[in-house]
């Protein structure tokens, strides 16, 4: 298209390219959906020339197990907003880890896919489209086509926002080389090599892996946060870094909050020892023996995770925190958010965080949270929410009883904050992406085929053969440049 380029579904007209990026003459309107949310108004993005390749194994790994995370729902959330806001150029691909590949995976399959996956999700109705990718996507990745040889012509962007499968290093530098993409990852957080005595002792290993797939083959990194980002300086110093706040889920705002007696809290995570329920559950287990009856609930949402033994036997031997505390496991988008909206507050009391989602869509929502005093909450909440050291059980329980009254004052002091309260959007991520890669200088020259190689190969030799080697130099250096 000469004349314009489609953005978010509508055509928008050019005002011109330079080195190769392409900017538009307006903002892209906001997806319908999403048009609830307060939020600053996107920027005009400069947009890749070349095909955007998104890369969802983990993603097709977690539909046929039914059971989505955080990371999933980012993932989910990059192929919705890429569709949306360039189709034309969205491609999807996946690992063959039964022949070390990457393929590319049929659009048509993958498309009906990634926009069934999101409302069968929020719903809690998983059980089809499991069925439903199983047998439309399970066999492609055996039968899709291997991702293309580069033939010229704009180079293609792989974008992994998963970390699957990074920790192959190898296998990554010969995807990049046969196909010349620039390969752009995001970073959620370095808590294996900043606190390894909160991942299980294989996570660090492999987390060593993807930095070392990073720092050979990255162009680019996108990263989640400021503190994500100075952690991330610590270990590759040399890479371009795009610190670009996660966006909200489109269902969180606008439901009907949940019916309970008795007041309540919710807690959001995984539950393993960084995310401190040990430290909350003692909290809970001290109120219920100086209040009883009276004392709140405390509603917890997250799959068990690792080295939670002292947890779990609270959780069920405990009969002092009977009937006051509740194991929900995983639940859908739409029923956490049921949940959060008619809970006095979030309790997020994390020991590390790389970017802490719920706190953001909790205040989204307009529910007041009580989090951890870390540098990742404290960015993301920009003074919003009472903070809380994370081993100062004391605090966390004055602070949990004084929610608790219905006229509580600091509940009533956060309420007014959040007024002011700009919410972060899929939207504005995916346009700052789409300019932070449109505008990355590749670290690798195009790749070359073996004809031109081997022509390149006689033409250096034939002139060191005539020329003295400042000749051969200056070739050198016109085909590395």
């Amino acid at each position: 298209m000469d004349n314009g380029m489609r953005w978010n579904g509508e055509t928008v007209m050019k005002v011109g390219s330079h080195n190769g990026m392409t900017t538009l003459l307006a903002p892209p309107p906001p997806l319908a959906a999403q048009a609830v949310l307060p939020r600053a108004a996107a920027p005009c993005p400069a947009l890749p020339r070349g095909e955007i390749w998104l890369d969802i194994s983990r993603l097709l790994y977690r539909v046929f197990r039914g059971r989505i995370t955080g990371i999933d729902r980012v993932e989910i959330a990059y192929a919705e907003h890429l569709l949306a806001c360039v189709p034309e150029q969205t491609r999807f691909v996946a690992y063959d880890y039964w022949r070390g590949t990457f393929r590319m995976l049929p659009m048509d399959k993958a498309r009906a896919l990634i926009h069934a996956i999101a409302p069968a999700w929020r719903a809690g109705a998983m059980r089809p489209v499991q069925r439903a990718s199983f047998r439309a996507l399970a066999g492609s990745v055996f039968t899709a086509p291997q991702v293309p040889r580069y033939r010229g012509g704009p180079r293609p962007v792989y974008i992994n926002v998963s970390a699957h499968p990074l920790h192959l290093v190898e296998r990554i530098g010969r995807m990049t080389e046969r196909t010349g993409a620039l390969f752009v990852p995001l970073v959620h957080d370095l808590i294996p090599l900043e606190l390894p005595e909160y991942v299980p002792p294989p996570w660090v290993r492999h987390h060593l892996s993807r930095l070392r797939t990073i720092a050979a083959y990255a162009d680019g990194v996108i990263s989640n946060s400021a503190a994500t980002t100075m952690a991330l300086g610590k270990h590759i110093a040399h890479l371009p870094i795009a610190t670009v706040p996660l966006g909200v889920g489109q269902l969180m705002p606008g439901v009907a909050p949940a019916r309970a007696a008795a007041p309540y809290f919710v807690m959001v995570g995984t539950i393993e020892p960084r995310k401190n329920h040990l430290m909350l559950l003692h909290v809970w287990r001290r109120m219920v023996a100086e209040l009883g009856a009276k004392a709140p609930d405390l509603m917890i949402i997250g799959r068990r995770g690792w080295e939670n033994e002292q947890i779990i036997d609270i959780l069920e031997r405990c009969k002092d925190i009977g009937g006051h505390v509740v194991e929900c496991g995983m639940l859908p988008d739409g029923d956490m958010a049921r949940l959060l909206a008619g809970a006095r507050a979030l309790l997020m009391p994390s020991f590390a965080e790389g970017y802490g989602l719920p706190v953001v869509e909790a205040l989204a929502m307009g529910v007041p949270v009580i989090c951890s005093d870390i540098a990742a909450h404290r960015e993301i909440g920009k003074g919003i929410p009472d903070f809380i050291d994370p081993l100062d059980g004391l605090s966390w329980m004055r602070a949990i009883l004084d929610y608790t009254a219905k006229d509580s004052p600091a509940r009533a002091a956060q309420m007014a904050r959040i007024g002011q309260w700009q919410s972060p959007c899929w939207h504005g991520h995916i346009a700052e992406v789409l300019d932070f890669v449109a505008r990355l200088q590749p670290r690798r020259p195009i790749p070359q085929s073996s004809w031109s190689r081997r022509i390149f190969t006689t033409s250096v030799s034939n002139i060191q053969a005539m020329k003295p080697a400042s000749a051969v130099s200056a070739v050198t250096s016109q085909r590395s440049g």
